[in-house]
C-alpha cells in the first residue's frame, strides 16, 4: 500500500482558491486510482473526486463540477486538487486516497492520508 500527506489546505475567502497537494510513498502509485473526499463537522465522509491510474478516466461530485480539478503526475507520486471559486459549504476536512478498483465508495479505497482543513469564510 502507498503512504499518503496532504498539504494546501487552509483558510480562504469565498470566491477564493486552494491548490491540495497528495504526496505518495511507494513505487506503485501510478497502479492506483486516486481520490479526493471531504468531511464537514457532523457529517459523513463525501466524494469529491477522483482520477483513474492510467489518466483516462475522471469524476467529480456534482457539486464541484467546473470548480475543481483533479491531476496526478505520476512521475512526482502526487495528486492535485486544484480548487476555484470556493464557497462556505466547501469547508471541511479534505482527505486523499488510494483504491484498486474504480469506485466513489469510500469502503473501497485502501490508503488514506491524515486530512487537511479548507476553511471558506463568507
Amino acid at each position: 500500500q502507498v503512504q499518503l500527506v496532504e498539504s494546501g489546505g487552509g483558510l480562504v475567502q469565498a470566491g477564493g482558491s486552494l491548490r491540495l497537494s497528495c504526496a505518495a510513498s511507494g513505487r506503485t502509485f501510478s497502479t492506483y486510482h486516486m481520490g479526493w473526499f471531504r468531511q464537514a463537522p457532523g457529517m459523513e465522509r463525501e466524494f469529491v473526486a477522483r482520477i483513474g491510474w492510467i489518466n483516462g478516466g475522471i469524476d467529480y461530485t456534482d457539486s464541484v463540477k467546473g470548480r475543481f480539478i483533479i491531476s496526478r503526475d505520476n512521475a512526482k507520486n502526487t495528486v492535485y486538487l486544484q480548487m476555484n471559486s470556493l464557497k462556505p459549504e466547501d469547508t471541511a476536512v479534505y482527505y486523499c486516497a488510494a483504491a484498486n478498483r474504480w469506485s466513489r465508495i469510500a469502503t473501497e479505497y485502501v490508503s488514506w492520508g491524515q486530512g487537511t482543513q479548507v476553511t471558506v469564510s463568507s
